[in-house]
């Protein structure tokens, strides 16, 4: 499992690469740094990023927990619940940053990024509420 760990960081790297290389070489990308509401949808992904960690640690916890012998049924079924919680917050992290484009032209940029801001925070949230859970 630890020999894994690495491989699968390596292959999240090269999707993040290919997708940044796909953004910058496209003629019709623009440069959202400056928007402030551009900057604020990637400091939430950017806060729920910083949790991914701790994330994958606590599930890995409450696996081994719940490998262990004479658990009751409830606590089985409990520690399935809170490893549901952790997938299905880092899968709403995954799918939202495979969907994020920001439209090039600017007259669209402003709803969509209403629109991605709502998302972004439901993820961050999701993450938080999946940890608090699985204490």
């Amino acid at each position: 499992m630890k020999a894994l760990l690495p491989a699968l960081l390596i292959l999240l790297c090269a999707a993040c690469q290919k997708k940044s290389d796909h953004h910058h070489g496209d003629a019709r990308a623009v440069d959202n740094t400056e928007n402030p509401l551009y900057r604020e949808v990637i400091n939430i992904h950017d806060e729920g990023m910083a949790l991914m960690d701790s994330l994958y640690k606590t599930k890995r916890s409450l696996q081994t927990r719940l490998e262990m012998p004479g658990l009751s049924t409830n606590d089985k079924e409990d520690l399935m619940l809170k490893i549901a919680r952790i997938d299905s917050a880092d899968n709403g992290m995954r799918v939202w940053m495979r969907q994020f484009d920001p439209p090039a032209d600017s007259a669209l940029q402003e709803s969509y990024l209403q629109s991605e801001l709502t998302k972004v925070r439901k993820v961050r949230d999701d993450i938080h509420r999946a940890l608090e859970s699985a204490q």
